[in-house]
């Protein structure tokens, strides 16, 4: 390939991959998709825009779950355990907080299901 033909052949990659994408590869589904941000979960790839690993499953970001009577989204919260109070047996906390640190202002107190 000389040098005339080299930069065609650049611009033409270019342009393909640009167009897979802005479009998505067809048949990613839940493949590796091209050009997108991908994080793993045990052996599967998932978009971290649309899903979230929890319990070494790749979830929807909406999933949620029950905390004693409360409902958290288990993407970005989490149930802890907490017996301060017989009646309040639970504290929901955006992930990452230590669950040992007393309930603050944007935590949910969760009573426990009877």
């Amino acid at each position: 390939m000389g040098p005339r033909c080299y930069i065609p052949a650049v611009s033409a990659a270019l342009c393909i991959a640009s167009l897979l994408c802005s479009h998505g590869a067809p048949g990613a589904g839940t493949h590796l998709m091209l050009c997108q941000s991908h994080t793993t979960c045990g052996d599967k790839f998932y978009d971290p825009q649309q899903h979230c690993c929890y319990d070494d499953a790749v979830v929807p970001l909406s999933r949620t779950r029950k905390c004693g009577n409360c409902t958290f989204r288990v993407c970005f919260e989490q149930c802890c355990p907490w017996s301060f109070r017989p009646q309040e047996a639970f504290v929901v906390k955006v992930k990452g907080q230590e669950c040992s640190l007393a309930p603050s202002l944007g935590d949910s107190i969760c009573s426990s299901v009877i």
